[in-house]
């Protein structure tokens, strides 16, 4: 088993090379859908399009990481029948798209359903690479956890594969959240010296 517990007590970002070696050793099958969080489901396409599934799930939130014309085309008319709020991200599963713009505004849309008690279903066209980035970015930003943590929660439940551009730029993100929480140590540590 790999461990990335040097990682976290020294808040370093993991290298491309020693994600892939989280993400690839001791896979698992995936299925059509996983809860990876509570309340929080990763899932391809087939789920995303079954109402009586999602139903059954209780799943009251949907985000389209393959949304558009030339992907998966459903949209919020397609839920109508069973009210359920979309969210769609129209990404390519391509390591030169650049998915970094959607991160804040699914973590947000994620979270909000969260904490109305609602259940989220984040799917792609597999479930493996774009709803798994986005998942990821979520529980960078709105749980706190560093990407390494976040990649190991999530293969609890379920193997995901982000392609090396969404790792990279997953990286960027990582770094970026360590830097404002170094910086918001340091303004506090600061302003509680000023009190002195």
């Amino acid at each position: 088993i790999f461990c990335f517990s040097n990682f976290s007590s020294q808040g370093e970002t993991p290298s491309l090379t020693e994600l892939r070696e989280i993400l690839w050793t001791n896979r698992k099958p995936v299925g059509s859908v996983n809860e990876v969080w509570p309340k929080l489901y990763i899932g391809d396409e087939s789920v995303a399009r079954d109402k009586t599934r999602l139903s059954s799930l209780g799943v009251t939130h949907v985000l389209n990481a393959a949304a558009g014309h030339h992907r998966i085309n459903t949209g919020q008319t397609f839920y109508t029948d069973i009210e359920v709020v979309y969210h769609g991200v129209e990404a390519a599963d391509h390591p030169e798209f650049n998915l970094q713009p959607f991160f804040n505004s699914a973590a947000l849309f994620i979270d909000s359903a969260l904490k109305k008690n609602g259940k989220v279903l984040v799917h792609c066209a597999m479930g493996v690479s774009r709803s798994g980035a986005l998942v990821l970015a979520y529980l960078m930003i709105h749980q706190g956890l560093t990407l390494a943590e976040a990649i190991m929660a999530v293969r609890l439940c379920r193997d995901i594969g982000p392609n090396s551009g969404f790792l990279e730029q997953l990286r960027k993100l990582d770094l970026s959240l360590h830097t404002q929480s170094r910086q918001i140590f340091y303004d506090g540590y600061a302003s509680c010296l000023n009190i002195i």
